[in-house]
């Protein structure tokens, strides 16, 4: 399948290089260095806490997920993003709102399960991800079944991936991935904001409130391993 690039100032903006950005980073409070030492012990050393861990990959400015922090102090949130002049921007804010409950992490999906021990995520928010329209690149889609495996590897056995986009293509890509990669579909909808049902509650991310704006549906799945393990 050759999926529709339709996105490509969306990743030319978060390519985009901010002089300093990496140096602010590092410094941050707000982010985690060598990552892959806190493995197994995110709840005990970064959240000190035992409240559910819930992460995004590929976080973007951090709106989605600081929204959400705050509606849910109960929950932990780590943010993922790969981009260092996008993550400054969720830095920025959080400087802001001091969310307790949240923290990020600027690294390559690919190294999640080197990051995180298994049974130790409860939920993976995947949103507006980069579609990787060359067929060559289907790998480095984060809905794809190469990165579902990585997900199995940390997700508790009844945990979930929550996954959005207003990219046709690649909605209809990452629902031909579920059954290979042995998850289950519990629930689907090509027009989020007009399901009741799905809609409940939804948060939006900078892109969802700008692409519905221009009256794209929104498309949303949530799987889980269930019956498959």
């Amino acid at each position: 399948m050759v999926l529709l690039a339709g996105r490509k100032k969306r990743r030319q903006m978060r390519l985009r290089n901010i002089a300093g950005s990496r140096e602010v980073i590092a410094d941050s409070a707000f982010t985690v260095k060598d990552p892959e030492k806190k493995k197994g012990l995110w709840k005990k050393e970064v959240f000190k806490n035992d409240n559910p861990i819930h992460i995004e990959i590929g976080m973007g400015k951090g709106r989605f997920l600081m929204d959400m922090a705050a509606l849910h102090p109960d929950i932990n949130y780590v943010g993922i993003e790969k981009y260092s002049s996008v993550l400054l921007r969720a830095i920025q804010k959080q400087e802001q709102l001091l969310l307790p409950n949240i923290i990020f992490i600027r690294m390559d999906a690919e190294a999640i399960s080197e990051v995180f021990a298994p049974s130790e995520v409860e939920k993976i928010y995947l949103n507006f991800s980069d579609p990787w329209p060359k067929d060559r690149h289907a790998k480095r889609r984060l809905p794809s079944r190469e990165f579902l495996g990585r997900y199995d590897k940390i997700l508790v056995p009844e945990g979930v991936v929550e996954f959005k986009t207003d990219n046709r293509d690649l909605f209809q890509f990452a629902l031909e991935e579920v059954e290979p990669a042995g998850w289950t579909l519990d629930a689907v909808t090509y027009d989020l904001h007009n399901d009741e049902t799905m809609n409940q509650g939804n948060v939006m991310t900078e892109y969802e409130e700008k692409f519905s704006q221009m009256g794209n549906p929104i498309y949303k799945y949530i799987i889980s391993r269930k019956g498959s393990n």
